[in-house]
């Protein structure tokens, strides 16, 4: 062989092995495809939120594995800024429809796809206390969750109604964990947060309840699902199925009592870290006390929580429906219908 033929075929095998060396290092040559990460979703251990966990714990035991992530925060500040500032990591959350609005104000792409529940909020006063009607709230101090909550707009619309205003009471912020506490040693008049923080005060004795939501604004709603408008772009199929999930866990929470203990026992334990007892006791006494059918978001409804939210001073009412709503996942509420999973049965 010349000398040439053996420079040229050194000169291939050379130029061969420099190929395989940038794949394997630089391309991930050879390299086992990497799975794809899942939808993740984040929520806080609340009833508003409990949709999440349950087709979590319903995809897992009907599958053998569910096809989001859910994301677990202590409060709404981590949660939204872990939404704000890794959509790619987390591109939807439940998150408190009044916050949902003001972020999209703010500039922030996020579009409400479902609602989280219907009422599930209660406002709990000291057993010994003599505050017997709303009225009788004058002059006190009351906890809400924060600026942003429902549960402020509520107590806005309550006070509103009998011809009083927001400055005949004092609200103080309070992250909702601290407020059973806070009540049983009479720091506070009153607390109004989502559940079970609430039905905690009146299961442990020293609570007595002022008002259900359901009684003072019907079909009241605190949280919604928001996804980020890109994910909504991007990953079209995912928020479909998503949102189609958490409607159909809906349907199944509210189709029996069985269903509402087997998901109390197991989303306490394996999700909110919990006593079964409480969880079980806020999807039982009473029954409606929280509900998850009827979330389609309806116009209306939105835009009373915008004008009570402009009103009360913590909107600006620079946006509308369509800029932070799209309805198109869930059209027709009466469609949806609930998990065939017949559960294993737990004690009531």
């Amino acid at each position: 062989m010349s000398l040439r033929s053996t420079l040229l075929i050194f000169g291939l095998i050379w130029i061969a092995a420099i190929t395989v060396l940038h794949g394997t290092l630089n391309l991930e040559w050879g390299k086992p495809e990497a799975k794809k990460e899942k939808f993740a979703v984040g929520f806080i251990p609340v009833t508003c939120h409990l949709t999440c966990p349950v087709t979590d714990f319903i995809n897992q035991n009907m599958e053998g594995e569910s096809f989001f992530k859910p994301m677990r925060f202590s409060g709404f500040p981590e949660l939204k800024e872990m939404f704000l500032s890794h959509p790619d990591k987390m591109p939807a959350t439940f998150i408190l429809a009044p916050l949902a609005m003001s972020l999209r104000e703010q500039g922030v792409p996020i579009k409400m796809v479902y609602l989280g529940h219907r009422d599930g909020t209660a406002m709990m006063v000291h057993k010994d206390s003599n505050i017997f009607k709303i009225e009788d709230l004058k002059g006190k101090t009351i906890a809400v969750p924060s600026r942003f909550s429902n549960q402020r707009l509520l107590i806005f619309k309550a006070l509103k109604d009998r011809g009083m205003s927001i400055s005949d009471v004092k609200l103080v912020e309070m992250p909702p964990p601290d407020m059973p506490a806070a009540l049983s040693v009479r720091a506070v008049d009153a607390v109004t947060s989502g559940e079970p923080f609430m039905a905690q005060t009146e299961m442990d004795g020293y609570g007595r309840i002022l008002y259900l939501t359901k009684d003072v604004w019907p079909n009241f709603i605190s949280c919604v699902l928001a996804v980020h408008e890109d994910a909504i772009k991007n990953r079209r199929e995912e928020v479909q199925a998503l949102v189609d999930g958490i409607a159909k866990s809906g349907k199944w929470l509210d189709s029996s009592m069985d269903n509402r203990m087997e998901a109390g026992e197991v989303v306490a334990k394996k999700y909110y870290n919990q006593n079964p007892e409480l969880l079980k006791f806020v999807l039982s006494k009473p029954p409606d006390r929280v509900k998850y059918t009827n979330l389609n978001l309806v116009r209306k409804d939105l835009e009373e929580i915008e004008a009570l939210g402009k009103e009360g001073g913590v909107l600006k009412g620079t946006v509308r429906f369509e800029d932070y709503a799209d309805p198109s996942f869930v059209t027709d509420d009466t469609q949806v219908k609930p998990w065939d999973y017949k559960g294993k049965g737990v004690q009531r």
